[in-house]
């Protein structure tokens, strides 16, 4: 007997036959039930989804001899007919081979005909996107109001191509892909009736080759059944459709957490010598990589992903690597996959994408590789230890803010800081009241005193560098900073002086004010702390070390104000922040 394909031979001829789509199946067996069913209908969706088999299946419950019903009987002289394709009244067009004005024209002139063989003329044009501009608008009045014996079932992969009026004259139904487990189950229930011997592995890897079209696992189904003799494998799948073993890619992320180079470069060498071309490998890695990103920022993410087989390998492989790490990844792997598109020699840049990866920071690569290997205590002790680094650089840089703030007050000689030692021991609540304006850093003095320094002059130099790098780090951030300019630098202290408040007042919010100092720790080598101020106010300092006011400004507490009665809660931060680092605000 003449062989006939699996997907033609296993082509659904009723509605419950069909694999997925019920939201579609549902509603056309309502309508054939209650006698709602329109004149025109679009199908649209993915290749292989079951679009034309619907619109033949419909054919048939319309015309069924024992319909109209919600199933064809596919008993009846009609059903088998048009199962065949010899009735005369349901006629199967393809679009992409009479796409002309004349053709629609033909097509117009024989619809006012009544059927001669079954109850209603159907026309099924596939492929209804390739129909010219001229051909769409000759059919426009007639698909808007045929003869009542008439309906049309257009089907298409590209329904944004098609116009408006012709979409607006149609009920629309949207095809989805077929899901992984109604694919598989569809495929098990081949191979027991075509006595295939599969593996399950085999078999959903089948169906993620498919992509959603159930047509197209069905034909890979055939193909490697051909192949194989009746016995279907995870490997002889793989062999005969060139796809990679994810343990494949497993190997690249060890060698990527172990530092292993020359082990990275053979197994590409070896996926090389398979056959294997370099962009796929790319996207596949891609994909792999993404997956474990969803794993390990997603519970249960293995539900959301086709491409999971061994759930449990995968959530080991995610633990080794940190978030950072696997955004970086992505991102390096996205970079070079579109690079390979125009390259003349992909594998090498794929080899470099690789070699990229290497640059991960050591302590991260430290901490991934102690999570691969499953030590968890280990994975916990590295967190605190983190931790702790982060808490005393904290409380150093808190020190120096008050070394820095005792310094500045302590400006103008041994007997100004006796009397200001003296007057805060006897009465520290008695906090200088100053406006919102008045934001000026404490030892001023001494800043003007140091504005021309070598350390400053070095600092200036690299400021266009430090911008960039804050630009980098966050474009938002660098959007506030950039309005500032250096004045002075004093011990560890940068001066920055803004020209607008607002400016200088988000750079002083606490994560912003983090990242830029983080920066200029990396440009100038050592750590260093971020002090703000107006530039008015700077002009006005450096003005006043020129011409020194006869008498010395002050800052005194406002009248009628009683912070021990009134305000508790001055003293309360007075006593925890010392007050130097106080300013109270009216």
């Amino acid at each position: 007997m003449e062989h006939i394909a699996l997907y033609r031979a296993w082509r659904p001829q009723s509605f419950q036959d069909m694999v997925g789509q019920q939201h579609i199946i549902r509603t056309l067996q309502n309508a054939i039930r209650e006698q709602r069913l329109s004149h025109a209908y679009l199908f649209s969706g993915p290749r292989g989804t079951g679009k034309t088999t619907t619109a033949k299946i419909l054919a048939k419950a319309v015309n069924c001899e024992k319909g109209p019903g919600p199933e064809p009987c596919n008993e009846c002289d009609a059903c088998l007919r048009i199962t065949s394709g010899a009735v005369m009244d349901v006629l199967e067009i393809d679009a992409a081979s009479n796409r002309g004005v004349e053709e629609i024209r033909d097509l117009r002139e024989k619809v006012k005909y009544a059927p001669t063989e079954v109850r209603q003329k159907v026309y099924i044009i596939d492929e209804v996107h390739m129909l010219t501009t001229e051909a769409f608008n000759a059919l426009l009045k007639t698909l808007e109001e045929p003869p009542p014996h008439v309906m049309f079932i257009l089907a298409t992969t590209e329904p944004h191509r098609l116009p408006a009026t012709v979409i607006s004259r149609c009920q629309r139904f949207d095809f989805r892909r077929v899901s992984l487990e109604e694919q598989a189950s569809r495929l098990k229930t081949i191979c027991e009736q075509e006595g295939i011997d599969a593996d399950d592995e085999a078999i959903s890897y089948i169906a993620k080759l498919s992509d959603g079209g159930m047509r197209d696992a069905v034909s890979v189904l055939d193909q490697i059944a051909s192949f194989t003799d009746g016995r279907v494998s995870y490997q002889q799948v793989l062999d005969m459709t060139g796809g990679i073993p994810s343990r494949r890619f497993a190997q690249l992320a060890h060698t990527i957490l172990d530092n292993d180079v020359g082990g990275m470069l053979q197994t590409i060498e070896v996926l090389m010598q398979e056959g294997k071309s370099a962009d796929k490998c790319m996207e596949n890695l891609l994909y792999y990589f993404r997956d474990l990103l969803l794993i390990k920022m997603v519970p249960q993410a293995d539900r959301l992903t086709e491409r999971v087989l061994d759930v449990e390998e995968f959530k080991e492989m995610a633990s080794a690597f940190s978030r950072s790490q696997l955004f970086q990844i992505i991102d390096t792997l996205n970079h070079y996959q579109t690079e390979m598109k125009y390259a003349a020699q992909p594998q090498m840049l794929f080899e470099v994408a690789l070699l990229k990866l290497f640059n991960i920071p050591k302590e991260e690569i430290q901490s991934a590789v102690s999570a691969s290997h499953g030590a968890a205590s280990s994975a916990d002790a590295s967190e605190v230890e983190r931790l702790k680094r982060q808490l005393s650089e904290l409380e150093n840089k808190l020190e120096r803010a008050l070394a820095g703030g005792l310094q500045g007050d302590g400006g103008h000689g041994s007997g100004d800081r006796s009397s200001a030692s003296a007057s805060r021991s006897s009465s520290r609540h008695a906090a200088p009241r100053v406006s919102s304006t008045a934001k000026i850093p404490s030892g001023i003095d001494r800043f003007v005193a140091e504005r021309s320094n070598p350390e400053f002059m070095a600092v200036q130099g690299k400021w266009n560098q430090i911008l960039q790098a804050v630009k980098d780090e966050k474009v938002t951030v660098h959007a506030w900073f950039m309005n500032g300019e250096p004045v002075s630098m004093l011990d560890d202290s940068v001066l920055v002086a803004f020209k607008n408040d607002i400016h200088r007042e988000t750079t002083e919010k606490p994560a912003n004010k983090q990242l830029i100092e983080n920066v200029i720790e990396r440009q100038i080598g050592h750590s260093c702390r971020l002090v703000t101020m107006m530039l008015k106010d700077w002009n006005e300092a450096i003005q006043g070390a020129v011409e020194p006011s006869k008498e010395p400004f002050e800052l005194v507490p406002a009248s009628g104000d009683d912070p021990e009665g009134k305000e508790p809660w001055v003293d309360e931060a007075l006593q925890m922040f010392g007050e130097d680092l106080v300013v109270i605000k009216e």
